[in-house]
């Protein structure tokens, strides 16, 4: 679905007046290959390069040096720029900034107008959509009146109204409340699971990303990490070292660990750690 090869991605440094003061690589040499269906997440501290990376993935920054692929074409190649825009959607961490529409319906409706689709096929989508992220019994209400967290499932009601093979989702929680949180990765995980559209997900909210299919940890513009949740997670001196945390119920598990208590490495969920300690008690 997306690939990668050697990105490289450099901005020019400007002081108040203009002038040039330096280069910055905020992507360097990043090879990354996502699979049609797979749910990936991209995690990394402030300044790491996820949000630039992500931002490569439907053509909005272009590389530097090296390549990047979308369901097959070049995102520099300018005469497929609307192919892989409507192929791979964006999700950002605001929600007011994406909802244009005065009524639910008809923001979700905006994307498949603009793209020239029939108005019948429009409202069919609009109806997917919403059902999609369970916001249908909202669809007269004004945006304006509904929770974080419910706007954001607006937001990727549009954005699968476009059908698009892939959804970029870049901190898509970060200002939300935690109710807000599980809804919005809830919804990103049905239309993985149901729907079978890829997701990337770019968060630092470790318990985000324990149901991924793989996890990629970025730092200084390098993926400095890959592997499983469970392998990425196992490894909690590593990424204390990158400035990253773990999932609460993993922390709990790695110093239970460190006191003496058999339990394996990476442990994910509340659930599997409850099975683990009744194993060790009997």
């Amino acid at each position: 679905m997306i690939k990668t090869d050697k990105l490289v991605f450099e901005y020019i440094r400007r002081d108040e007046e203009g002038n040039v003061e330096g280069i910055t690589r905020a992507i360097d040499g990043v090879d990354l290959e996502v699979k049609p269906g797979q749910f990936i997440a991209i995690l990394g501290h402030n300044g790491s390069g996820k949000s630039t990376l992500a931002k490569h993935f439907n053509a909005l920054l272009y590389p530097t040096e090296g390549e990047v692929y979308v369901d097959g074409y070049n995102t520099e190649d300018d005469d497929h720029l609307w192919d892989i825009r409507q192929e791979a959607g964006m999700i950002f961490q605001n929600p007011d900034n994406q909802i244009i529409g005065q009524v639910v319906e008809e923001d979700v409706g905006f994307g498949p107008e603009n793209m020239g689709v029939p108005t019948e096929e429009i409202w069919e989508r609009v109806d997917e959509s919403l059902k999609a992220v369970n916001m249908i019994q909202f669809r007269k209400s004004s945006p304006n009146h509904l929770s974080g967290g419910q706007k954001q499932r607006v937001s990727i009601a549009g954005v699968i109204a476009m059908h698009p093979k892939c959804i970029i989702m870049d901190e898509p929680t970060a200002m939300l409340d935690p109710n807000g949180r599980k809804d919005v990765i809830r919804a990103a995980r049905a239309l993985n699971d149901v729907e079978k559209i890829t997701v990337i997900l770019i968060t630092h909210y470790m318990e985000e990303v324990v149901h991924a299919d793989r996890v990629f940890v970025m730092d200084k513009g390098k993926v400095v990490m890959q592997g499983t949740p469970r392998e990425i997670f196992s490894q909690v001196e590593r990424l204390k070292e990158l400035h990253l945390g773990v999932p609460q119920v993993t922390e709990l598990a790695y110093e239970l660990k460190k006191s003496g208590v058999p339990l394996p490495d990476g442990v994910l969920t509340r659930e599997e750690l409850v099975s683990e300690l009744k194993k060790i008690a009997r």
